[in-house]
């Protein structure tokens, strides 16, 4: 797995992440489907940014990674 997600993109997924999974917490009077679905978001845009290596970018060819000069 080749990183594709760069240091700004990282960051900003890493605090959506946290903020899904807070807002499940502090709101879980939204229903079930809210509160399991905020959490998987959540996780999944920690694990993106943890990674550093998202699937959809992949298939759209999108890398936000800083392009390293030669």
């Amino acid at each position: 797995m080749k990183k594709n997600i760069g240091t700004i993109d990282r960051a900003i997924r890493a605090i959506v992440g946290i903020a899904f999974i807070a807002t499940a917490f502090l709101y879980p009077g939204l229903g079930p489907w809210s509160f399991y679905g905020s959490i998987v978001i959540g996780v999944i845009m920690l694990g993106t940014a943890a990674l550093g290596w998202c699937p959809p970018y992949v298939l759209m060819g999108i890398n936000t990674c800083a392009k390293k000069d030669s």
